[in-house]
């Protein structure tokens, strides 16, 4: 590990420096392989047609930010139990959004995988995560609000004995982490629409759950959500409109997953929510909009998710961007004050 032991809001904030430099160097290097490679991101036939001009933009770029962040973690952090399982959680994920990416630019088409192949991937991380969370970090299989207010999902446990240890598996918890992980890196991929929406969103929610994750006494987790939202601001460089890289489904789910893995693990599951409020809401509209056309034949707004309606409003795109990013801090901001209020 190197840092400072002494002073260890030093070493998570020379996380946030350290990532963001080897992103913004490694950067054009990537978008120069994918360019030559001829690797480019599917646009939607149904989406708005000015984003038409964004077909065949190097794509994958959250291969970097991961990249960024696994180094990142490797110079400067212990690699304790907490941080092993949320490094390893969302690199699967991001291995899932990998294959999903890489089906989309080889049959030339925004689908990718089927919903029912990520919802296999999701449903095999999330499960392997929780297990390994309550057994052997020792996560309580609780969810705490603001309050003290808990709820004990941990009533339904069965206890499995495999030599000398028991494995406990909490089937109202397991379901719980599996809503939340595939909730969140939906919504995450969701939001990854716009040039540097998802980016900048995920940077705030990053940089505000590495200061809860330093005041959980969790160090380790605190430079891991630190180099994520560094990886962001360094890919932020690239990714603003105009874009000439996105981070594709590699670096949304992937973003989602991690988010997912430290509301769990610095026990923030209710807060986290309204910390990536923005990201929720956007999944919202989606459901909201399905449920509504499906039902009613009529669409609630003028094209889903969120971000889209107010294109179509006629806000420019930075515009969108901008407004976003300041609701996703004042998101970020009251899940922080939340959190203090957890008993």
């Amino acid at each position: 590990m190197i840092g400072s032991p002494t002073y260890p809001t030093y070493t998570v904030f020379v996380a946030i420096g350290l990532a963001g430099v080897f992103s913004i160097v490694l950067m054009p290097l990537f978008i120069r392989l994918m360019k030559r490679e001829g690797v480019g991101q599917q646009i939607r036939a149904d989406g708005p047609q000015r984003h038409l001009t964004k077909q065949g933009t190097p794509t994958m770029g959250g291969l970097i930010i991961l990249l960024s962040v696994l180094v990142t973690c490797a110079i400067l952090a212990d690699w304790t139990p907490q941080l092993i399982l949320a490094v390893v959680a969302t690199m699967l994920t991001g291995a899932l959004g990998l294959l999903d990416d890489i089906e989309s630019v080889a049959h030339a088409r925004s689908l990718g995988l089927t919903p029912s192949q990520k919802m296999a991937g999701l449903i095999a991380i999330s499960v392997g995560f929780c297990l390994y969370a309550v057994n052997v970090c020792h996560i309580a299989p609780t969810i705490s609000f603001p309050g003290g207010f808990s709820i004990d999902l941990g009533v339904l446990t069965t206890e499995i004995p495999i030599g000398v240890h028991l494995l406990k598996i909490p089937w109202l918890y397991l379901i719980f982490v599996f809503l939340l992980m595939a909730g969140l890196s939906n919504a995450v991929n969701l939001t990854d629409g716009l040039d540097g929406l998802a980016g900048g969103c995920s940077m705030v929610v990053m940089l505000v759950m590495a200061m809860v994750a330093f005041r959980f006494g969790q160090l380790g987790l605190a430079i891991f959500a630190a180099a994520f939202g560094g990886a962001c601001l360094g890919f932020l460089w690239y990714n603003c409109y105009p874009a000439t890289i996105f981070m594709g489904d590699t670096g949304s789910l992937a973003l989602g997953a991690a988010f997912a893995a430290l509301a769990v693990l610095t026990k923030t599951e209710v807060t986290s929510l309204v910390m990536g409020g923005l990201f929720i809401t956007e999944a919202l509209s989606v459901i909201i909009q399905v449920v509504s056309f499906k039902s009613t034949g009529k669409r609630v707004f003028l094209m889903a998710p969120l971000h889209h309606h107010f294109e179509k409003l006629g806000w420019s795109e930075t515009k969108v961007v901008i407004r976003f990013w300041i609701v996703s801090a004042a998101f970020a901001a009251a899940g922080f004050a939340l959190y203090f209020q957890l008993g």
